[in-house]
């Protein structure tokens, strides 16, 4: 293991093994690629073929460097071609029988101090060292797909391994200019074990009928700036290789949100495992094809707002962040909007929020001051919701407390006219409840909007049992001439947004209770891993952990299971008072403004 790792044998030649040999080949490593399959074998060598032409036409390789990549990646069909080997790389099939059959072969074949890493991202990497002659050589180095674009991998140590073995592959790991995380040996790592769960519980939603799978990968793409929606990424992963992962989680932690949804295993048995079969979720042009093609699933968009009401004139109730957002985004698309407030001053001053809103937009050349000046005209200021008696769209933007919205709805009830639609934009509140203050609960309806307003195109259009069609297409109408892209969503805790991420970010403050892996790790992980905007530890101080927390105990109350209880961690925190930035220390420190 003191010997530099400059021969590096990768045993499985899928698009995962290829990817890994790609990256080995062009950080100058000799990579011995093997797999039984010949054809496989063949397509490796046509897939670096056309990356690396694709590198030269991009100027990112001279022809003579790929030539020498080319040069320094040879298949073999036998594992004997891995006997001068100093790193094995596995990546066959996640199968504990395939892969100890793979590490006993190995023992008999590679060089004394020669060390076997496992690209597993399901299996125990200490069950699988364990059946070796030499666990302490035995490593887990899981790689992200695309490995060649893909930053982050994974060091996985068991009780078994070796220092220097770990040493040696976190070394090779920055040399290939990845970032090494290390991790302890659990059931999906790291960026696994949050990502499979959020996947796992988007596709329960789906099968439950609670929103399509359009809406769903476009609410976390939108809302969460997420680079895939959660269906679109099953597919791509594989759905058979998500419900083994899922199936290794599950016997660990015995979560109810790892148990694998029942979807997973139907659509896996019929062989619809996602684009590799070119079905699973969605429907695609061939096997192995990421183009999506229309199915008998795939919505007609022109029947989305047929039939809605008249709406000319908005009101918009509050005077916050939300509350000023939301009209000016209405303004800006031409609507007349009337802001009222607790007191005339209150809103002079949310418009003046707008005015400077406009001039930033102004400043960097996103429209002209004469666009800013006929949008502010637009907007009302009003020191009450008397205002409204003429609106035919009221939405509130109130504290999210149920009591102030109830109050607030029974007040719209008696000043706004008849057939006006009444909207919340609560986050995590039954709309049902704001509707049934009204006489009126067939005009009640949710949009919920996110922060902030202006810039966020997602809107998560809520419905309850009583909201009647023309309301709602009314709703999905507006919502397309205000620019921005609408949801469909019964009315339940979380929605679609809230609902998938705040479990996602409860499991990684588990993950730091039970010492598992650091904040710094875990961001880093998701971040790098899975190509998230931010880590969940930086997301929730920006959210705010005590409005984090008021989510998961809606949560929790609402579907009642363990496993959405809010970590105590997460509790404490709050309890102290460290609410996240905004009051200058949370999960991190901040420097106070």
């Amino acid at each position: 293991m003191d010997t530099p790792l400059s021969t590096i044998a990768v045993v499985g030649l899928g698009t995962m093994g290829t990817g890994i040999a790609e990256v080995l080949a062009r950080a100058g490593r000799e990579v011995v690629g093997i797999d039984v399959s010949e054809t496989a074998a063949r397509h490796a060598v046509t897939a670096l073929e056309a990356s690396t032409a694709r590198a030269v036409q991009r100027e990112r390789l001279t022809e003579e460097e790929r030539r020498n990549v080319l040069a320094r990646f040879r298949t073999f069909s036998d594992l004997q071609a891995a006997a001068e080997a100093d790193l094995v790389i596995e990546v066959v099939p996640e199968s504990y029988e395939l892969k100890q059959q793979v590490f006993r072969e190995l023992d008999g074949i590679v060089r004394p101090g020669a060390i076997l890493a496992t690209g597993t991202n399901a299996l125990s990497v200490t069950r699988l060292a364990a059946d070796s002659a030499h666990p302490e050589r035995v490593i887990g180095l899981h790689f992200f797909n695309p490995a060649p674009a893909m930053k982050l991998v994974e060091v996985v140590s068991s009780v078994l391994t070796a220092p220097q073995a770990v040493e040696a592959v976190t070394a090779l790991a920055r040399d290939l200019g990845k970032e090494p995380v290390a991790v302890g040996d659990r059931p999906g790592f790291v960026a696994d074990g949050l990502l499979f769960g959020y996947l796992n519980q988007a596709a329960a939603m789906y099968e439950a009928k609670y929103a399509s799978r359009e809406d769903i990968d476009a609410a976390m793409k939108l809302g969460c700036g997420l680079p895939m929606g959660p269906l679109a990424l099953l597919d791509l992963i594989g759905i058979d290789t998500a419900r083994t992962v899922l199936e290794a989680m599950y016997a660990e932690s015995h979560d109810r949100l790892h148990a694998p949804a029942p979807i997973l295993k139907q659509l896996s048995e019929a062989g619809l495992t996602g684009r590799k079969a070119g079905r699973g979720f969605y429907t695609y042009e061939a096997p192995d094809s990421g183009t999506v093609v229309r199915d008998a699933l795939t919505p007609l968009e022109a029947a989305q707002s047929a039939g809605g009401r008249p709406v000319s004139s908005v009101g918009v109730a509050g005077s916050g962040t939300m509350a000023s957002g939301i009209a000016e985004v209405f303004a800006k698309a031409g609507y007349d909007v009337v802001l009222a407030a607790r007191g005339q001053e209150k809103a002079e001053a949310a418009k003046s929020r707008i005015a400077k809103s406009l001039s930033r937009s102004v400043d960097k050349g996103r429209m002209t001051a004469e666009a800013r000046d006929e949008t502010l005209a637009r907007i009302t200021p009003a020191g009450s919701l008397d205002a409204f008696a003429e609106v035919d769209l009221a939405l509130e933007a109130v504290a999210e407390d149920l009591e102030v919205k109830q109050q607030l709805f029974a007040t719209l009830d008696k000043v706004c006219k008849p057939g006006a639609v009444l909207a919340t934009t609560t986050s995590s509140l039954p709309v049902v409840a704001c509707a049934r203050a009204t006489s009126r609960p067939q005009d009640v309806i949710g949009m919920h909007f996110f922060n902030p307003a202006p810039a966020m195109k997602l809107v998560e259009v809520v419905r309850t049992v009583l909201t009647s069609d023309d309301v709602h297409a009314t709703v999905r109408g507006v919502t397309a001439n205000i620019r921005k892209h609408a949801v469909d969503c019964g009315d339940r805790a979380g929605f679609i947004v809230n609902a998938l991420l705040f479990p996602y970010l409860n499991n990684a403050i588990k993950m730091v209770e039970e010492h598992y892996a650091t904040l710094d790790d875990i961001d880093a992980a998701m971040k790098l891993g899975g190509g998230y905007p931010m880590g969940p530890f930086e997301l929730l101080d920006v959210v705010g952990l005590d409005v984090s927390l008021a989510i998961e105990k809606v949560l929790h109350r609402e579907f009642r299971d363990p496993g959405l209880a809010p970590a105590p961690l997460l509790e404490h925190l709050v309890a102290a008072g460290c609410l996240g930035r905004k009051t200058g220390r949370g999960f991190r420190e901040y420097a106070r403004r």
